[in-house]
């Protein structure tokens, strides 16, 4: 493997890009300009997780404003599933991006 100009290994350092979801994609995204692999998966980590960020944060403030009633056990129970998705995602993209 390659270092990367932080010093870290590529494979590390693109495991990186997803520790702080968008955050540290963005981070990496800057800090490496020359490095296409970095790049791409920092790139992939702010176009992965911002949008989930921002649909979280727009249906958490529509649900905690509507009483649903019944209804509101059914999009808890869709809202784990969906949190648990992107849990799986997440550890996914950081192994794969490390084994490359």
């Amino acid at each position: 493997m390659t270092k990367t100009s932080l010093g870290l290994e590529e494979n590390f350092e693109a495991m990186l890009c997803y520790v702080f979801f968008w955050v540290s994609g963005l981070f990496f995204y800057f800090v490496e300009d020359k490095n296409k692999f970095i790049r791409f998966h920092a790139m992939q980590s702010i176009l992965v997780f911002l949008p989930l960020m921002i649909l979280a944060w727009i249906f958490g403030g529509f649900f905690g404003v509507i009483d649903y009633g019944p209804a509101l056990v059914v999009l808890s129970w869709i809202s784990w599933i969906f949190w648990l998705m992107v849990l799986v995602m997440w550890l996914v993209l950081m192994v794969k991006a490390f084994q490359m």
